[in-house]
């Protein structure tokens, strides 16, 4: 028996489940936080969750797909990251706080 008959496969399952821990923790993040960046980073854990999720689908079904659209999902988050914290950074500048509550000077 050589070394690569020996390498044991990680169930879809697995990945499915590590998958949605991330998301439902991601989710609990933004419903329940009151802090701008927390919500911000609880967006991205959602977003990384469901990589783990595309990646998993496309090896379980010998596709590259899943990795092309990780791609995708990984620029876009690249983007919202940098809008995302210019804004937020505006915005503090603007009024020292970090409570989505406080923070109405888009209603204005």
């Amino acid at each position: 028996m050589t070394s690569s008959d020996m390498v044991a496969q990680v169930p879809l399952e697995w990945y499915l489940l590590v998958s949605g821990i991330l998301f439902a923790i991601g989710m609990t993040g933004v419903l329940t936080r009151r802090n701008v960046l927390v919500i911000f980073m609880s967006v991205e854990l959602m977003m990384n969750a469901v990589n783990i999720t595309l990646v998993a689908f496309g090896t379980a079904l010998n596709s590259l797909a899943g990795q092309a659209f990780v791609v995708f999902v990984v620029t876009v988050a690249a983007a919202e990251a940098a809008v995302g914290l210019a804004i937020i950074m505006a915005l503090v500048r603007h009024k020292p706080t970090v409570d989505p509550a406080e923070m109405e000077l888009m209603k204005e």
